[in-house]
Formats: C-alpha cells, structure tokens, sequence
C-alpha cells in the first residue's frame, strides 16, 4: 500500500475529499482521465478570458462553511447572475420578474402582475400533472409559451407534458425588479477562474499529508488497470458514473449531455450578458455564453479585453462515449440507480461520491457540503 486513499477524479468532490485527507496527514494519490485538474469546473485561458470549457458554473450559496472553505484557496469576485432570454429577438429579464411582467403584458405595479398572472393560472385546476401544468400555474400560460416551453424541451430532449412537475417547482418569480437569479447570501466566481482554486486545493503546502496528482489515467480502462490502482491504496474514493463502475451491468442510466461550440471573435463584446437563453424551438442551441463576462471584461490587472470568447450550447440525449453532464432523475432511472446503489453499498472499500457517482443533480455548494460531510466521516 503505498497510499491512504486513491480518488478517482478531480473535480470539486474529488479534491475537497482529497484536501481533507491530506489535512489529517494522509497521503492521497488523485487520478483524472482528462488532461486537467477540475472536472466539469475546469476553465481554461483564451486571449486573457478565463473560458468555463464545460458550461457556465457560478458558485453561490447560503451556507457559510462552504463559502468560507471555497473563499480560503482563492479570493472570488462579487459576480451575480442575471440571464437574460431571448425569445425570437425580444429580449426579456430572468429570473421572472417585474422588467419581464412588464416587457410581457405592460403591466406596471406589482398589483397588476400578480392579477395578469392569477388570471392565467385559472386553466390548471387540482394539483399539476407534469412540467407545462406546474410552470403555468406559477407565471401564466404567455410565459410558459414564451420563456420556458422551447428551452425546456431543448434541453431535456422531451415534451414539457412528459416532464414531471418537480423540475420546476422552484422556479423563481419575483414581483420586485430584481435581477439575481440566485437567491443565494453568497455568491461569486474565483478570481483567476476554477482551474487556480482546484490547484490550489491540491497544492496546499501547509498541510502535513501529501497529493500526488497524476493525469491521463483511466481507472476503467482495463479491470488489470483498476486492481492495480486498487491495490496502492487502503481505501477508493470513486467519483464517476456508478453504472461506469460496474461495467452498466444493470444496464445505462440515462443522462443528459451537452455539446459546445466555442469560437474567439475580434470583437470587445458580443451579447453584453454571461448568459443568454435561446427560447424558442427552433433556434437549436438553448443558450450563448460570453465567458469575459463572468469577470466583468477584465483580465487579472483590471485591464479591459479587447476580444471576447462565445459557446453555443447544445443539448443531448447521452450515449457512451459522451459527457454524462445531468442525471434523468425519474422514477425508472431511480429504480434502475437504487439497485446499482445496493451494489455499491457492498463495496466495502470505495465510497461513492458526487453528481455521477450518486447520481443526482448537485449545485457545486451542495457537492461542497457532501464532501466535507464525507470526510470527516470517513477520514
């Protein structure tokens, strides 16, 4: 045994699991089939702009442990997210709020709203069905059409009918003129981007343990490639998919992935917003990310960038060979992940741990949180 734990994977589990464990003195040998530390939260510098290569992540939440955790690797900014929806050409506020109401329908007091709304929610009668019975009865038949029908069925690759309610049952409408779609005390994006915190969470000199990171390993490659990694340390920490694991025995769980397209333009600004969602059903991306944005247009000098980095995103259903990106948390997926739970569960030398390996849709706070949860329980 030449380590204490081996953790198969970078990404944020992967390396708070394995910051914790060198904390308590342990060695730990990190493994990560991609080219690069950080999973999914990698970002990558183009033209000064630090570039999230898999999909816009904001890192905002209410629980201060987390925040001051994530806060004592790197300083972040004081980013807030305010997307914006495009609905062929008209432009409207998210989340939903009185600038939508009011672009919507004309409305202007908060009173108006309200009785707009109410008025429109009259047809879903009893408790909603699905996803199109849910989002009308909370913001109308108009906005549902407009702002929530086309992305949702781009983005889940289903029929709004075919969706369960769940989804969106948290969907926020506001009757204030407040644009942070996140209701969250904190909120931010690290200064320098993703890539910077994960190094330095896997570089923390001032802790007695050790991390040897190694790049370019397939745990799954081979079950000759697996025992031998197995056999360097007491105890696995595995982060990616749990049917992967098994070798889908059990057969696929189903996810959805996401393709990008992303291109570098001789222009200073492009869309003037992160974010913006593409609404309606035939335009076939479901949103535009201008990267420079989510640290104001600036480099690290506070100098302004005089070229910008846009990616399209497209939606998928999942097939081997893609990036598992959202588990389809329905009941025959849970039924289907609660037996390869069991088998998991078996293992009594490998914990399971984040978005694939439990299957569940996490926010980067909430993986966070499990992760500190697991180690001090199991380090």
């Amino acid at each position: 045994m030449n380590y204490n734990y081996l953790i198969v994977g970078s990404g944020l589990y992967g390396a708070t699991i394995a910051q914790q464990a060198k904390k308590a003195g342990k060695s730990v040998l990190v493994i990560d089939k991609r080219p690069n530390v950080g999973g999914n939260i990698y970002t990558e510098k183009v033209e000064g702009i630090n570039v999230h290569k898999y999909g816009a992540h904001i890192f905002h939440t209410n629980n201060k442990e987390v925040w001051d955790y994530v806060t004592s690797f790197v300083d972040f900014n004081r980013f807030t997210n305010s997307p914006v929806a495009n609905y062929k050409g008209e432009l409207y506020s998210m989340p939903f709020n009185m600038y939508t109401f009011n672009k919507m329908w004309g409305v202007v007091t908060p009173e108006e709203a309200a009785a707009k709304i109410e008025e429109q929610k009259k047809e879903i009668t009893g408790e909603p069905k699905n996803l199109e019975e849910q989002a009308i009865s909370l913001v109308g038949k108009d906005i549902f059409e407009k702002l929530i029908k086309g992305y949702t069925e781009k983005q889940w690759g289903r029929d709004c009918k075919d969706l369960p309610a769940f989804i969106i049952k948290r969907l926020p409408v506001r009757l204030t003129f407040d644009n942070n779609y996140f209701n969250a005390l904190y909120q931010g994006i690290p200064v320098g981007g993703y890539t910077k915190m994960v190094a330095n969470m896997l570089d923390d000199s001032s802790l007695s343990g050790s991390i040897e990171v190694r790049l370019g390993v397939d745990y799954l490659a081979s079950s000759d490639a697996k025992e031998e990694l197995d056999s360097q340390a007491e105890k696995v920490v595995y982060t990616g998919a749990i049917d992967a694991y098994f070798d889908y025995k059990l057969g696929n769980l189903e996810y959805r992935s996401v393709r990008f397209e992303t291109e570098t333009l001789d222009i200073p600004n492009f869309q003037g917003n992160a974010a913006v969602n593409y609404t309606d059903a035939k335009t076939p991306w479901t949103r535009i990310i201008e990267h420079k944005w989510f640290e104001f247009g600036k480099d690290e000098d506070g100098n302004d960038l005089p070229k910008t980095v846009i990616s399209r995103e497209y939606s998928s259903e999942w097939k081997p060979g893609d990036e598992p990106y959202y588990p389809v948390n329905d009941e025959k997926n849970g039924a289907l992940y609660a037996q390869y739970k069991e088998l998991a569960d078996a293992e009594r030398k490998v914990i399971f741990g984040g978005r694939l390996g439990e299957y569940k849709y996490y926010d980067m706070d909430a993986v966070v949180a499990a992760a500190l949860d697991c180690a001090a329980n199991n380090i």
